[in-house]
């Protein structure tokens, strides 16, 4: 058997609403760290969106490559695997991999080719190796794949995206099958959005060219035994397939993400039989509050009720519940903030944001008109409110494809 751990967007470096997550990676990472051993793990694979920016800070860098030695000094036989995801820099990533490669960690953060342009199949493809050094499996590292990584097929019929993106993992697959033998199971990496997936858009970026490019599942052949994806932050499978899945991110990276249930998924690898598949749940080391829960938004006085109502333990600063509420108004309140600090002020708590959203003349949900901040939005949506305002219709299909291609272009540069 060989025991895997599945992981992807661990996003280090990121900041909700301004606050630092460090100490919440730091305690996931240590957390990671006793699981792998005590559940005896023969690899890890990371999927993708290791950073939460491609110019990391230093302190994001370190915590990384801290794990990553513990990781070996504590598991000498672990295979590690890291993938580039779309908020990673690829050439960042692969920089320090001569020396991370020395240290038996895989990094591919992007794809790479010759002088003739050609793809260097052989740093993509990983053997998997049990305790006893015996070769179980072989994991095609495949890292995110930016538009200008795709060929180009020629078929005029076809999503030119979604046949590069099958031209890309039929090589793959056929490279996978020339190295394994019959005994030996093939795994397939991928950071991407699939078909069905759920998506939680305050804090994963639309790639491929927006949600409308969601790929399908066919992009993975039957004989793949197990596919470790990353970009979606909500734990899940792929349609009714057990073995392509979702680890989900392990810390929630938004409040819309405060009720996933975070998790590393442990897959365990039997030849010629289908994989087991265990979620591992991660515990949550700082908790966020939303008031209301959901989205739903509540007046002023349930608000403040629900606040006077809490009941929570007195933290330290850094470990004490990260806050939203969630304020539904028939008109501007200019006594709001202070109304609420005043009551904030005795609790053991960190407000973060406080969203107002204000009735419509029938006053129901769907009248409800919520302020966003520049921060919530996607750099389509600011695009296609400025073609809004200027033209005064919506700005084509074509047009906002070509946009999502020119910020693709620019994501994963430094």
């Amino acid at each position: 058997m060989l025991r895997i751990f599945h992981t992807a967007d661990w996003h280090l470096g990121h900041h909700l609403h301004g606050v630092s997550r460090q100490l919440e990676h730091q305690q996931f990472l240590d957390w990671l760290l006793d699981e792998l051993q005590t559940q005896q793990a023969d690899a890890l694979i990371v999927a993708g969106d290791i950073f939460d920016s491609a110019n990391p800070s230093s302190a994001a860098q370190s915590q990384l490559y801290d794990f990553l030695v513990k990781a070996r000094t504590r598991l000498p036989n672990l295979n590690i695997i890291l993938i580039g995801g779309n908020h990673d820099s690829a050439s960042r990533l692969d920089a320090p991999s001569p020396i991370l490669n020395a240290l038996g960690v895989t990094v591919v953060g992007g794809l790479s080719r010759g002088e003739l342009g050609n793809i260097d199949w052989d740093r993509l493809l990983v053997p998997l190796t049990n305790a006893a050094g015996e070769i179980k499996a072989w994991c095609g590292a495949m890292p995110f794949l930016r538009n200008a990584d795709l060929p180009t097929t020629g078929e005029q019929d076809t999503d030119p995206l979604i046949s590069g993106m099958k031209t890309l993992y039929a090589e793959l697959f056929s490279q996978l099958q020339q190295k394994a033998s019959n005994a030996e199971s093939l795994i397939l990496t991928g950071h991407c959005y699939m078909v069905n997936g759920a998506v939680s858009e305050l804090s994963e970026r639309k790639i491929l060219g927006g949600n409308q490019h969601a790929l399908p599942v066919e992009l993975f052949p039957d004989d793949i035994a197990y596919v470790a994806l990353g970009h979606l932050h909500l734990a899940q499978k792929v349609g009714a397939n057990e073995h392509i899945r979702y680890s989900g991110s392990p810390i929630p990276l938004s409040f819309d993400e405060t009720d996933y249930l975070h998790q590393v998924v442990q897959v365990d690898v039997r030849a010629g039989q289908p994989v087991e598949t265990v979620a591992v749940k991660i515990p949550r080391s700082v908790q966020l509050l939303r008031i209301p829960n959901g989205k739903d938004f509540a007046v002023l006085s349930e608000v403040i009720g629900h606040l006077e109502n809490l009941i929570l333990d007195d933290l330290p600063i850094e470990q004490r519940p990260l806050l939203e509420l969630r304020i539904r108004l028939e008109k501007p309140e200019p006594g709001l903030r202070q109304q609420i600090e005043e009551v904030i002020s005795k609790l053991p708590v960190r407000l973060l944001k406080i969203s107002t959203a204000y009735s419509g003349s029938e006053k129901s949900l769907a009248d409800l008109k919520i302020e966003e901040r520049l921060e919530e939005l996607q750099p389509l949506d600011v695009f296609q409110r400025c073609y809004q305002n200027k033209y005064d219709k919506d700005a084509p299909e074509a047009m906002n494809a070509l946009f999502n291609e020119l910020v693709e272009s620019l994501q994963g540069t430094e």
